[in-house]
């Protein structure tokens, strides 16, 4: 690939140490039991209880995410003006840490997914404090994140489940290496991100969800991306391979992906319209966010990994659009000239949302990654918020 179009490579966090893991990679193997920008004044951050706030300077230093109580003016992106720097603020350079305080009208959000080695099933999780896309968080005026926390699972193929249920403050508990929301819970060893998972799924297919996923990064990443001055991606694992042990069916290994999000308000005032993709080529992972903010200004950004970690931003081919969904929502993602990208296999759709495996060819490269487009104009729209509570029941009362 020419490399006249390429930023300097980041410098990487830490491989994942196998001793670190304490023995817990083996758990994989068990049987079920479980986004130019300016960084902004985000306070989002590790709690002051850990004993190690951000230094000054260096890797964790001033910018994006403040201890509590503090603020800074705009900027804070690379030294080029890049969107694009280094982690920082959160204490999750080498890998998360899940005891980050979210303030009013914040969130923050760990996601993962992965798609077998043979094409046929998919899932994906994402630990929510403060969850988005719940209509209960909305109607209560964002005023208490806390207490609207969800472990949304969501298995695809044959035997597919959905799961998302709103629960409140009393089921939320917050470690340095463990999340835990309700029953079920994410943990990091140091190697492996595992995730212990039981929770009901939702209408019309309503069943227990059990088993364990286990999500083993090549390396962990050092960088993160000011979507917008109130809203950070922090991709720690483009390249992995993941472990599904689930009911329904669902014992199966392939490619994996995890990242975080962070913000201080709602997506949708100060987003109209994102995609998203992660896409695996042969000695890299490449990861695109395109997205038009609410004002009209439109970013498009394209991320290439290593499987040691490195990254670095590239130019990617142009946006092409394809086919739109069933709720009639727009898709594009980046294609080389003369190429259209197509659905392989359908994950989520949704009036407002779309995810699934994506076919498109990229730098003389076909691929097959997950994608998503998220229409948040739509989502604006009142009248969805109770279809969305059909799907999101509120479980307010879960106590430990």
């Amino acid at each position: 690939m020419p490399t006249d179009h390429l930023r300097p490579p980041l410098p990487h966090g830490p491989a994942p140490d196998p001793a670190a893991a304490g023995g817990a990679h083996h758990a994989r193997h068990a049987g079920p039991a479980v986004s130019g920008l300016a960084g902004g004044d985000l306070r989002t951050f590790a709690r002051r209880d850990d004993g190690h706030l951000p230094p000054p300077h260096g890797k964790d230093g001033p910018a994006g995410a403040l201890p509590r109580g503090g603020r800074r003016p705009s900027g804070g992106g690379g030294a080029d003006g890049s969107p694009l720097r280094e982690a920082r603020g959160r204490g999750d350079h080498a890998g998360p840490d899940f005891r980050v305080e979210v303030g009013p009208d914040g969130y923050a959000w760990w996601y993962l997914d992965g798609v077998s080695d043979d094409g046929q099933r998919a899932v994906s999780v994402i630990g929510f404090i403060g969850s988005v896309f719940s209509p209960w968080y909305a109607w209560s005026g964002r005023r208490n994140p806390q207490n609207h926390v969800c472990l949304n699972v969501a298995t695809y193929g044959p035997g597919g489940r959905f799961t998302m249920t709103d629960r409140g403050t009393a089921a939320l508990r917050q470690e340095k290496d463990t999340l835990t929301i309700g029953p079920s819970r994410m943990h990091w060893t140091g190697r492996d991100l595992v995730i212990d998972i039981d929770e009901i799924s939702s209408p019309p297919l309503i069943s227990r969800v059990r088993g364990r996923i286990t999500l083993t990064p090549s390396a962990i990443t050092g960088v993160e991306l000011a979507l917008h001055p109130r809203h950070q991606w922090r991709p720690f694992a483009p390249t992995a391979r993941i472990d599904v042990n689930l009911t329904q069916g669902h014992r199966w290994q392939g490619h994996g992906y995890f990242d975080a999000n962070f913000g201080t308000t709602a997506l949708e005032r100060d987003f109209d319209f994102w995609t998203w993709g992660r896409f695996p080529m042969k000695d890299r992972a490449l990861c695109l966010y395109d997205a038009t903010w609410a004002d009209g200004t439109q970013r498009d950004f394209a991320l290439e990994v290593t499987p040691s970690g490195e990254a670095r931003e590239v130019t990617a081919p142009p946006r092409t659009q394809f086919a739109r969904t069933n709720w009639l929502v727009r898709r594009e993602t980046r294609a080389d000239p003369g190429t259209r990208p197509r659905q392989i296999m359908p994950m989520l759709d949704a009036p407002f949302y779309s995810r699934s495996v994506v076919e498109t060819r990229l730098m003389g490269e076909t691929t097959q990654g997950v994608h998503e487009a998220l229409d948040l104009t739509r989502f604006r729209q009142p009248l969805l918020k109770p279809m969305l509570a059909v799907r999101v029941p509120r479980r307010s009362g879960w106590t430990f």
